[in-house]
């Protein structure tokens, strides 16, 4: 796992030019568990692959911590770069691992490009993305699934990085290629590179966005952490201040760095995720992205 992890990582730092700036303390306090920092926060943002679950498995102990934290009058809510299922699949998934999440405490990646393609001017998208759910929650858009037909990538007048669930390196080159001849708008669902899952990291959305702008030239719109569209929904559903809330993820440059951006205090669970088998404190120095609390688990 560290030499996967340490690509990964070696990745995201490939790709901070495109990821936005904030603010960090000198170093990170250490603690145990979320229970041993939470006391001074009033709202409590947890990502869920590497700090809830491993793919399909639940981490031991989260769904008694998010127990104990509503207990102690914690607002909790999920954000998560998961864009490429519907909601309701997103929530029967959660209970199906044992969560108890209401519909309002789940905000998405998905959510947030469904929020900013409201005010996009009408054209026709291809969509990367598997078609398992067809086009729910895309309904109202012009939209067909790229596949292995090059006419698909020659009709899309812009692209929605949605779900990398299906997609492959034949596919990625027809797209790299059809933007290179005819560069079009590009619009990321999910901004993650890796996500932990239970047989390692598996690529995601971001991976193939910044290749596709390596490759290109093209400037795509990320909508996800640690961009600040999908904190603003989450903000809209609560009433602390920033300080008063507190971003718990495993990676740092999506959790920490997006919630650093936003001027929230972060915490990095390091006992799953992303930076697993790699030198967490080696991690933050090359990365210059540092936590306020580096903990063990959630």
């Amino acid at each position: 796992m560290s030499e996967e992890a340490a690509r990964a990582f070696a990745a995201y730092l490939s790709v901070r030019h495109r990821l936005p700036e904030a603010a960090f303390p000198d170093r990170p306090q250490r603690a145990g568990t979320l229970g041993d920092i939470a006391d001074e926060f009033d709202a409590i943002l947890l990502d869920a692959y590497g700090v809830l679950n491993v793919g399909e498995r639940p981490i031991d102990g989260a769904a008694a911590r998010i127990a104990a934290l509503r207990a102690a009058g914690k607002r909790v809510m999920v954000v998560s770069n998961s864009a490429g299922y519907p909601k309701r699949q997103m929530m029967a998934r959660y209970s199906r691992l044992g969560f108890d999440f209401a519909p309002d405490e789940v905000v998405t990646s998905r959510e947030a490009l469904l929020h900013h393609m409201a005010g996009e001017a009408p054209r026709r998208w291809g969509l990367v993305l598997n078609d398992a759910h067809g086009l729910s929650e895309f309904e109202h858009l012009d939209a067909a699934f790229l596949g292995d037909d090059p006419a698909g990538y020659d009709a899309a007048q812009g692209v929605l990085m949605v779900g990398s669930d299906g997609w492959t390196e034949a596919r990625q080159r027809l797209l790299v290629e059809a933007l290179a001849a005819r560069p079009r708008p590009v619009i990321v669902g999910n901004p993650d590179i890796v996500a932990p899952r239970e047989n390692g990291l598996s690529l995601e959305p971001g991976h193939f966005a910044h290749g596709l702008a390596d490759a290109t030239g093209i400037s795509p719109v990320f909508l996800g952490k640690p961009f600040r569209g999908i904190f603003d929904l989450a903000c809209a559903r609560m009433t602390p201040a920033p300080r008063r809330v507190l971003m718990v993820g495993d990676t740092l440059h999506t959790d920490i760095l997006g919630g650093a951006h936003m001027g929230f205090a972060t915490a990095l669970v390091t006992d799953h995720g992303s930076l697993v088998g790699l030198d967490v404190d080696d991690a933050i120095a090359r990365s210059g992205i540092v936590p306020d609390f580096v903990i063990d688990r959630i």
